[in-house]
């Protein structure tokens, strides 16, 4: 029989941890097969751009827009179960999806795996915040920031080899294997801790944060092909605007709402999901235009340029379980300080790439944005899960998720289209290919002005800790790590 809110059994903290790995780490690697494999895609389905962006777009919106209202299902019904269908759901629409016989259905498909996608990385960190005790939280956080550092290094080197070898629907049935892998473990493992009855779910809330989310992603977007100021993005700028806040009102007032927003008064929640946030503006954006430099301005193959972005994230992966450990005996709000300051350094010093840097001297400039990335996701992560009571971990967690994804999507287009017009500035005019056919010297004039613009970017993001950190310390009677354990043991009441 199982107990309300009962202490999982640490025993079987690992399995826990391979078994929410392996879901980490489809999700992830999907999203780099996939993108490698767009050109492919759009010659063999015989489609355009314009339709078969929407195999990556359809995915993404789903995701997005679902992973908040997931959390607060899983709070309600209890994690495992739902996490379970995510795999389940996202293993056999992999499998639809290497079967599409156009791109119309394909993106169909990909919209199916989207709804596991979500389940999957919205209760993640939740289940290991679960299973592991306190003290080992930020290990627990830092190991999961590696899975993912190796499915974004592991995706397109795997997806080219599978799609020079086999064929582009490969790249979708090489996620049967391990997703079936992972429902056994998660099945087996993952505790089945059931929460409270009698609770509702939030419908007004949910609908509104979706259609804000969707106004939200979709502006961007659009905004790159139509211009930012045309009014169907303004519009859709706009809408998102009016229905977060409205999302935000229907939470202030209703009983039982989908995000309890008292807990960011309780704690640095908001102030940490924040920074997470600036730092995914910054490195999706990094990610995007830097293969453009390499391959266009430097000359590099494809393949040189992917072995040199993927310094990157193998030095999170090294760094974000360290960073962890030290977290859980030093704090997390000196980490994550240090994380930033060294990303901030960082950005600056990418200002000394030119059209005849070599190749060490790329990695010996990308090497401190890993490094700085690892330091801080992992101890930021832990902060966020740490403050969450125990009834709110899989809401937390889903925004948690969605701060990564907004900040990935959102980032990627205003990075993009900032370094562009600074092209056009540097040029005195557009030429007609865009701003990757503009002169090697107006490119990297223009990089170099958007790595400054990221790196006044992530000064916010230390000026918000130094207030967190002040605000810390002199606040009366503040607990800056409030420990998941509830008063008077394992199984007595949680707060909220």
């Amino acid at each position: 029989m199982h107990h309300q809110f009962s202490a999982p059994d640490e025993r079987h903290k690992w399995p826990v941890m391979i078994a929410v790995a392996m879901g980490v780490f489809l999700a992830t690697i999907d999203g780099s097969i996939v993108n490698i494999a767009m050109p492919t895609l759009e010659k063999a389905l015989n489609t355009d751009l314009s339709t078969v962006q929407w195999v990556v777009l359809a995915y993404l919106l789903v995701v997005t827009t679902l992973l908040l209202s997931i959390g607060r299902l899983a709070d309600m019904v209890g994690k495992k179960p739902v996490y379970l269908l995510g795999i389940i759901i996202f293993t056999f629409s992999s499998v639809l999806c290497g079967l599409s016989p156009n791109v119309y259905w394909l993106i169909g498909f990909r919209a199916l795996q989207g709804i596991g996608a979500a389940m999957i990385m919205a209760l993640g960190p939740a289940i290991v915040t679960e299973a592991f005790p306190a003290r080992e939280r930020g290990k627990a956080l830092g190991i999961i920031g590696s899975t993912v550092s190796v499915g974004i290094v592991m995706g397109p080197a795997l997806g080219g080899i599978i799609i020079d070898r086999f064929s582009w629907h490969w790249i979708f049935f090489v996620n049967l294997p391990v997703g079936l892998l992972g429902i056994i473990l998660a099945r087996r493992f993952i505790p089945a801790i059931i929460p409270p009855g009698g609770q509702r779910f939030d419908y007004p809330g949910a609908v509104t944060l979706f259609i804000g989310l969707v106004c939200l992603l979709l502006a961007p977007t659009f905004g790159e092909h139509m211009g930012f100021t045309a009014l169907p993005v303004l519009g859709l700028a706009v809408g998102a605007v009016v229905f977060l806040l409205l999302f935000l009102l229907i939470e202030w007032k209703t009983p039982q709402p989908m995000v309890n927003l008292q807990v960011f008064q309780q704690g640095m929640i908001g102030l940490n999901l924040a920074m997470g946030f600036i730092s995914f503006v910054t490195a999706s954006g990094t990610i995007f235009l830097l293969p453009y430099h390499l391959e266009n301005v430097r000359g590099f193959g494809t393949g040189h340029a992917g072995l040199l972005m993927a310094v990157v994230p193998i030095m999170m992966g090294i760094t974000a379980p360290i960073a962890g450990v030290l977290s859980d005996r030093l704090g997390t709000r000196a980490m994550t300080m240090c994380g930033l300051l060294v990303m901030t350094a960082s950005y600056c010093g990418m200002t000394m790439m030119n059209d005849r840097t070599t190749a060490l001297g790329y990695i010996l400039l990308f090497l401190p944005i890993g490094i700085g990335a690892g330091i801080f996701q992992s101890p930021n992560n832990s902060a966020i899960m740490g403050a969450a009571p125990r009834s709110q971990l899989g809401v937390i967690s889903g925004l948690l998720a969605i701060s990564r994804v907004l900040g990935q999507s959102t980032g990627t287009a205003l990075m993009v289209a900032l370094w562009a017009n600074r092209v056009f500035a540097h040029l005195g005019s557009r030429p007609a290919g865009g701003a990757t056919e503009a002169p090697a010297a107006a490119q990297v004039a223009g990089l170099h002005e958007t790595f400054l613009v990221m790196a006044a970017l992530m000064g916010v993001a230390v000026l918000l800790s130094i207030w967190g950190l002040v605000w810390e310390r002199y606040r009366p009677g503040f607990a800056p790590q409030a420990s998941l354990e509830p008063e008077g043991g394992p199984h007595g009441k949680y707060p909220l």
